[in-house]
């Protein structure tokens, strides 16, 4: 009887030990979170061991609306801390928030492309502001070719301070077919022009952020040849802009879905839209808010948008999971639909 006892006893202990190391074993997913600030940008990455990546935080005031709506995608993720929190470039409604954010939830790091480079008062106050926040933290001023060292996915830097890679990435490099068709576009003295630009890469899976690229620049990365390659998740850059998403680079790189971060008032230009809506493989563009300027015709299905109505946002959110395999879901958070997408 002591016997069939112990061996029950060690049966049930080696139970509970598969199971607490099934609850602790990491996600075998990469979580995106395209948070919903306003017309801003703030997107949170995490990877399967459970690191974190925010990239901006969008604005300031509000009573901490985008801080808040920040620390609430990072609790429906499941962390606590933000590892790395890389600022694309210094307008406020990228940067603007981060007094508020870190005054809610720890950081890491701050990564940045360096000193501010626009000659604007409002620009130079927050630039000081994220000075002075980050003053007592680690700092990286991130290169083109730069990279963080994530253990659970790969963060590579295209672009930074107005530079670019100058070399192709893996598998690219191919001449661009669409660069003899694209107008030349005008020299960009602001801030959006110096954004940090980066690619995410999860086993088969890439996803591509730009910030706020403007046009000349992202031409420079697709023009004469593709540096860059075929995407599979494409962050519309800009907010959906028309100073942004030339058709050289929109095309070229043949993103299978792409989510438009824009508010109800800013951004979804149609002639951009259009590009990203035409691009040839897209499967289907998603948006953040339904742009009330753009007009029907330059909104995307009730389904693929997250906020409809502008006088009672809730702040919805866009999620992907995200597989090795290059497969990958997006969810909205509005109505929970969703839809997996395969190779």
């Amino acid at each position: 009887m002591r016997r069939k006892f112990c061996v029950s006893l060690l049966y049930a202990s080696a139970l509970l030990a598969l199971v607490y190391v099934a609850l602790a074993a990491p996600s075998r997913l990469l979580q995106i979170y395209v948070i919903d600030v306003e017309g801003g940008q703030s997107t949170l990455i995490v990877d399967p061991r459970g690191e974190s990546l925010l990239v901006d935080t969008g604005w300031p005031g509000f009573d901490g609306r985008d801080a808040n709506r920040i620390v609430a995608a990072a609790h429906a993720a499941g962390i606590k801390r933000i590892d790395y929190l890389v600022i694309t470039h210094f307008h406020r409604d990228h940067v603007g928030g981060v007094e508020q954010l870190a005054a809610r939830i720890k950081i890491g790091a701050f990564v940045d492309h360096g000193p501010n480079m626009e000659d604007s008062d409002v620009t130079r106050e927050d630039y000081a502001t994220y000075l002075r926040v980050s003053a007592h933290s680690k700092r990286i001023v991130m290169k083109p070719g730069g990279h963080l060292p994530f253990k659970g996915m790969n963060v590579k830097f295209l672009t930074a301070a107005g530079d670019e890679i100058n070399e192709p990435l893996p598998g690219a490099g191919q001449p661009n077919p669409y660069c003899a068709s694209e107008p030349e576009a005008v020299t960009d003295p602001t801030e959006n022009a110096r954004s940090l630009g980066m690619l995410i890469t999860y086993g088969k899976f890439r996803f591509l952020d730009m910030g706020d690229l403007t046009k000349q620049k992202e031409i420079r990365l697709v023009c004469p040849r593709n540096l860059v390659g075929t995407v599979d998740l494409y962050l519309v850059t800009h907010h959906g802009m028309a100073l942004s998403n030339s058709r050289a680079i929109v095309d070229a790189l043949h993103p299978r879905v792409a989510i438009m971060d824009n508010g109800p008032h800013k951004g979804d230009a149609p002639a951009a839209w259009q590009i990203v809506h035409d691009s040839p493989g897209l499967e289907n563009l998603w948006q953040l808010h339904y742009g009330m300027d753009a007009g029907s015709d330059h909104n995307v299905a009730e389904d693929f948008i997250a906020n409809l109505d502008e006088k009672n946002d809730a702040g919805n959110f866009i999620e992907v999971t995200a597989e090795k395999d290059g497969v990958f879901t997006v969810i909205n958070s509005r109505n929970n639909y969703e839809k997996t997408y395969t190779k």
